[in-house]
């Protein structure tokens, strides 16, 4: 009988059409994780096995449970050490090194020490994916944050100064985010909606799976959004707010705007109710994530 290491060889489309992961995702977690142990045919091509598809599978069910990525490929390859099967060479090295980076970047930012925060974010780009940077830092620092900040542990000023400072990051990779030939988003947030960086971070991993993106940010009037919308002809439509009554004032408007072009809101603030009042669909994982599985419209 065929062991998972002995069973036909897939290369990355196939296995990536196989399990429903696109292949810049496989990749990732290969270089980043070592997930995926590949061989190499004799024409250079990597080839993967059913024992990297069991990985796979075990990583979308962690991620699925709640887990962040780094989290999810170090439970895998810690059950393929206890079954003997060991994880590629330095696979714990990087989740390690990113939670130490992670912390080095939270006392610099509450610190107000923006060179080191800047020194710190230098760091983890260069060490790590950009898609990793922002799912598995970025993104839970700010919802930390945002936590601290109710709790009164965080001030005001704290929670203005590292927040400036993650923008001013992302502003960056968004940099050219218009240019292309794929097919094009148009993003915005509600009247009254100032929190956009999820939405940044959404956009900015939309453009690096080919999109072209229309950034309208924080605060857009219904009514312009619409027009935009008219003007540009878009393939898709992201609404984002943290908050359901940042949403539910504007809920005709949106119905109408998803008569124009498929419509999808985001955040804690896009109840399923709001979303099946308007006839929209409703995204609830988190931002890279949910931007990696977009679908090219056919």
């Amino acid at each position: 009988m065929d062991t998972p290491e002995s069973s036909p060889l897939l290369r990355i489309g196939e296995l990536s059409r196989r399990l429903g992961v696109s292949d810049h995702v496989l990749r990732a977690w290969e270089s980043r994780y070592g997930l995926l142990q590949p061989m190499r045919s004799a024409g250079g091509f990597r080839l993967y096995s059913e024992a990297d598809a069991l990985r796979v599978r075990r990583m979308q069910a962690h991620l699925a449970r709640g887990l962040s990525a780094a989290e999810a490929a170090r439970a895998v390859l810690g059950q393929d050490s206890r079954a003997g099967h060991g994880p590629a060479a330095g696979a714990d090295r990087v989740p390690a090194a990113e939670s130490e980076l992670s912390g080095a970047l939270r006392q610099a930012l509450d610190a107000f020490d923006e060179p080191a925060a800047q020194a710190v974010l230098d760091r983890l780009v260069s060490d790590l994916s950009v898609t990793t940077v922002l799912r598995d830092v970025v993104l839970p620092y700010l919802t930390e944050l945002g936590e601290r900040w109710e709790r009164g542990t965080a001030s005001v000023a704290q929670e203005h100064f590292a927040t400036n400072i993650i923008r001013g990051r992302l502003a960056g990779l968004a940099r050219g985010w218009g240019n292309g030939h794929g097919p094009r988003a148009v993003l915005a947030c509600p009247p009254g909606e100032l929190h956009d960086l999820a939405l940044m971070v959404f956009g900015i991993v939309l453009h690096r799976s080919g999109w072209r993106i229309d950034y309208l940010g924080t605060s857009t009037p219904v009514e312009e959004l619409i027009r935009t919308v008219d003007a540009r002809h878009p393939d898709l439509v992201v609404v984002a707010a943290t908050l359901p009554e940042n949403l539910e004032p504007f809920a005709a408007q949106l119905t109408a705007l998803a008569q124009h072009a498929p419509l999808i809101l985001a955040g804690a603030g896009a109840t399923p109710q709001v979303v099946a009042a308007v006839g929209a669909r409703l995204l609830t994982g988190d931002p890279v994530t949910e931007a990696e599985n977009i679908k090219w419209p056919r």
